[in-house]
């Protein structure tokens, strides 16, 4: 697929999209949310370089105290993760070629099988930023693909395009091309590069991959308030460090970790 077909591809299902589908995000998201139903919204976020066991021990503990819908961890503590999940409905999930996405597609789609034989029933992947850049569509599609390949059946992957680097435009072409990959999600940032999630890019992302795609909010969201917010615009998912304090009703802005 050449770039042309890209191009053609995204201004095609930007329109239509954004002509059928994005007015209705706003008003399908119910005003009847409360903090306790926001549980199932959750991944349960903890990547900090310095992570102890005790302090993964402590999130899957939480996780299913609160009914996450997973607990996200580096690819060194998915077999821990899956092993303490196991017999709750609270999934694994690891990240991939996280944080920078420099991986190579090979390198990615090795370390997607390895985290799936270990346990890990979601993954979300951090797309070649600099492919993007560089506007090399073939490798941004290749990179996707490797991982949606490896994981057809057993896991879900979610793509982390990390929208402070990206334009809008650049936005839109990756996640067309997430969607003509076959990747399950699309999620912001991985919380490392600056910025965060925000309630354009949410709205964006929602009226390039339509109805039949899903929208993961991560970077910054620490408050009911700013989960509620996102998921009006469109997010399926919440990718957070802040998993307690979202489902505990929390309104404020407090110090708290970042992701």
């Amino acid at each position: 697929m050449n770039t042309k077909q890209i191009n053609d591809i995204v201004n095609k299902v930007t329109q239509e999209v954004t002509e059928c589908y994005c007015g209705r995000v706003k008003q399908s998201a119910s005003d009847g949310f409360t903090p306790e139903s926001m549980s199932s919204y959750i991944d349960h976020t903890l990547l900090k370089p310095e992570s102890s066991i005790e302090e993964i021990r402590k999130i899957c503990d939480e996780a299913k105290k609160y009914n996450f819908a997973s607990v996200c961890v580096n690819p060194s503590y998915i077999r821990f993760v899956a092993n303490q999940l196991e017999g709750s409905p609270v999934m694994p999930c690891c990240v991939i070629g996280f944080p920078f996405g420099t991986h190579t597609p090979e390198v990615k789609k090795y370390e997607a099988q390895e985290a799936i034989q270990n346990g890990a029933k979601e993954l979300d992947m951090v797309i070649n930023v600099g492919a993007v850049k560089s506007n090399d569509w073939q490798l941004v599609k290749r990179d996707i693909q490797a991982v949606v390949d490896a994981s057809k059946g057993k896991a879900g992957v979610k793509v982390i395009i990390e929208t402070a680097l990206l334009t809008d435009e650049e936005k839109v072409k990756v996640c067309a091309v997430c969607k003509i990959a076959g990747a399950d999600f699309v999620k912001t940032c991985t919380g490392f590069a600056g910025g965060g999630a925000s309630v354009e890019d949410i709205e964006l992302m929602r009226a390039t991959v339509g109805p039949d795609m899903c929208v993961k909010a991560s970077g910054g969201v620490r408050t009911y308030e700013t989960a509620i917010q996102m998921i009006k615009a469109g997010a399926d998912r919440i990718g957070t460090s802040s998993g307690i304090a979202i489902v505990s009703g929390l309104v404020n802005e407090k110090t708290m970790n970042t992701y």
